[in-house]
């Protein structure tokens, strides 16, 4: 504190004290600019409220922060050049050079600030693509970034010649040593352009171990939910070497079923078929504009059996299964309509009387026919 006193004292020797008058006078001006801003921001919100569109609110809130910042910022930045030019008898040119950096970076802030307003916009909206959405706004982000550095290199004097030089070559020397994380990187890119699928969507793969709703799609890996509840971490690059089915993505659903008459029905078979025909051709769940086939199919051990190939309108799981159980409900009561049953394993065995006759068993009607000894 002593020494501090005594810079102090040193320092303020012969000084003309107007400059704090001129200090006063920019945290005035300061000060009254940003009561006119939020008078004036308050009426153009207001106006916004009553248009039909968002965009103007979007831009509001973006430049808002950012403007109000720079108000007290610019004439506080002159008010310490003039202080340090009175205390230590020297100008300080490189505040010029500041405030060049600090309107560049306000600008770059209100742009970053618009595009996370735009992207979240666009991500409550159910007819836009939130996977796209969201890769536009990383792209955006890191442009913007690249940009400012950039800039503020250039506005302190340093070469971007060199840099980018020398930039060119650690480029390929991280790359070399990064190759996995550039691959997840492009990897990532490649499902934001080629949109395999999308956020929320339910994906598999029979080449891995892979299936559940795809949570989110990062730069680097992609996060899928399973239907265990457990989270899968994929990296980008594994989605270019495998095949990935996209079940959320179907036209329709499909119900193959195949059903079993009894042999002694089989007079009934063609009726059936022709009735459970009708029925889902009639049926409002079914798409009638796809493949529809009802028909008599095998001979087999026990049963005659009839198949059912047919699509559903709905691809939602929950409701597929409920139609699904309509139509074989259905069906339940077009086979018991016409007095056939449903099959069952059966064995059906063949006795030779002559046979038994020698062996000395009893024939079924001889069982029927001893009395009772009890």
């Amino acid at each position: 504190m002593d020494h501090f006193l005594a810079w102090w004292r040193t320092s303020s020797e012969g000084l003309n004290w107007n400059w704090l008058e001129h200090i006063a006078l920019l945290l005035a001006a300061a000060a009254f600019s940003w009561l006119v801003w939020k008078v004036v921001f308050g009426k153009l919100v207001s106006v916004s409220k009553t248009t039909k569109t968002e965009w103007d609110t979007i831009v509001l809130q973006s430049v808002s922060v950012p403007i109000s910042v720079l108000i007290w910022l610019w004439p506080s930045s002159y008010a310490i050049d003039s202080l340090l030019e009175v205390t230590s008898k020297a100008s300080a040119n490189w505040f010029a050079v500041s405030r060049r950096v600090m309107l560049f970076g306000v600008v770059l802030w209100i742009l970053l600030r618009l595009v996370n307003k735009v992207e979240a916009y666009l991500m409550t909206s159910e007819t836009r693509d939130q996977t796209t959405v969201s890769a536009m706004g990383h792209i955006f982000r890191l442009l913007l970034a690249v940009i400012g550095v950039l800039t503020a290199l250039q506005e302190f004097g340093i070469s971007l010649t060199g840099l980018l030089t020398f930039g060119g070559v650690g480029g390929l020397i991280v790359g070399l040593a990064a190759k996995d994380l550039l691959s997840n990187f492009f990897g990532g890119l490649m499902i934001y352009f080629d949109r395999p699928f999308s956020v929320g969507d339910w994906i598999s793969s029979p080449d891995r171990n892979i299936e559940g709703t795809v949570e989110r799609i990062g730069m680097r890996m992609t996060m899928i939910r399973s239907f265990e509840s457990r989270p899968i971490y994929v990296p980008n690059s594994v989605f270019s070497s495998i095949v990935v089915q996209n079940p959320s993505r179907m036209q329709h659903r499909r119900i193959n079923e195949t059903f079993g008459l009894r042999y002694k029905d089989a007079d009934k078979m063609a009726v059936v078929v022709a009735d459970v025909k009708k029925m889902l051709e009639t049926h409002p769940d079914i798409e009638q504009r796809t493949t529809l086939m009802v028909n008599f199919d095998a001979f087999a051990g026990s049963s005659l059996n009839f198949f059912i190939y047919t699509f559903t309108k709905t691809v939602n799981w929950a409701r597929y299964h409920e139609v699904k159980q309509d139509v074989m409900l259905k069906i339940v009561e077009i086979v018991h309509g016409h007095g056939a049953d449903f099959a069952f394993p059966t064995r059906t065995l063949s006795f030779d009387n002559g046979d038994m006759a020698e062996a000395n068993i009893p024939l079924p009607e001889q069982l029927n026919a001893t009395p009772n000894q009890d």
